[in-house]
């Protein structure tokens, strides 16, 4: 039996994985069979936009933190793929500092002109993975949320994707609980129009921090 590979997250890095055995493939090279899991609808990671916030309709934690109208807060120069640059995606040059969606579609036009989608199971979240001394493989458990299957294979090798922005890092803060206002993570911002004519009060001074509150103010 051949060689399997799993890869854990359809973001950008798990993207760029499935890319370089495709590329591989492409140059004569034996790749081993590769599935990757991916517990949202489609690629992207972070860049798939929804506008849903707490549990999606499945009773799984919403993935994205982008908002409506995000900037990356990083030159694009930065972020490309060593192989397909954004002049050649969009066929001109843009700005440094693109909004979401235009980055969001950088990233899915590689991935698409890879072909590599099939190998890609969408609406499958990896419940555990477990690993076996005698055998030598890992075992990936996973749910099938639209069919509600859960299913277990065996592979070589693990390849982990999912990133670390999707859970909400929220600190504890006396006399939260007792505040009859609204309390947010950025995690759960999508649009400053629902704070219109409020005052706000920003916690924290990074990147989300200045952007939320230049677009609420």
């Amino acid at each position: 039996m051949g060689k399997r590979v799993a890869v854990i997250g359809a973001g950008p890095s798990g993207l760029a994985q499935l890319r370089a055995f495709q590329a591989a493939k492409a140059g004569g090279a034996e790749v081993p069979e590769v599935v990757c899991y991916e517990k949202q609808a489609d690629w992207g990671g972070l860049w798939n936009y929804t506008w849903r916030t707490g549990l999606d309709e499945y009773g799984e934690p919403v993935h994205c933190s982008m908002y409506r109208y995000l900037w990356s807060n990083g030159p694009k120069e930065g972020l490309e793929f060593a192989d397909y640059s954004f002049e050649e995606h969009f066929g001109k040059q843009i700005a440094s500092y693109p909004p979401r969606e235009v980055l969001f579609d950088y990233i899915e036009g590689r991935v698409k002109k890879a072909g590599v989608r099939d190998a890609i199971r969408f609406r499958t979240t990896v419940r555990w993975v477990d690993y076996d001394d005698a055998t030598g493989l890992f075992s990936v458990s996973a749910h099938d949320l639209v069919n509600d299957v859960e299913t277990t294979e065996n592979f070589d090798h693990v390849v982990v994707a999912t990133g670390h922005f999707s859970t909400p890092n929220v600190p504890h803060f006396d006399g939260l609980d007792r505040f009859n206002g609204r309390v947010m993570h950025a995690h759960d911002f999508r649009d400053a129009v629902e704070f219109k004519d409020k005052n706000i009060l920003i916690i924290g001074t990074s990147y989300s921090a200045e952007d939320i509150g230049s677009q609420c103010w």
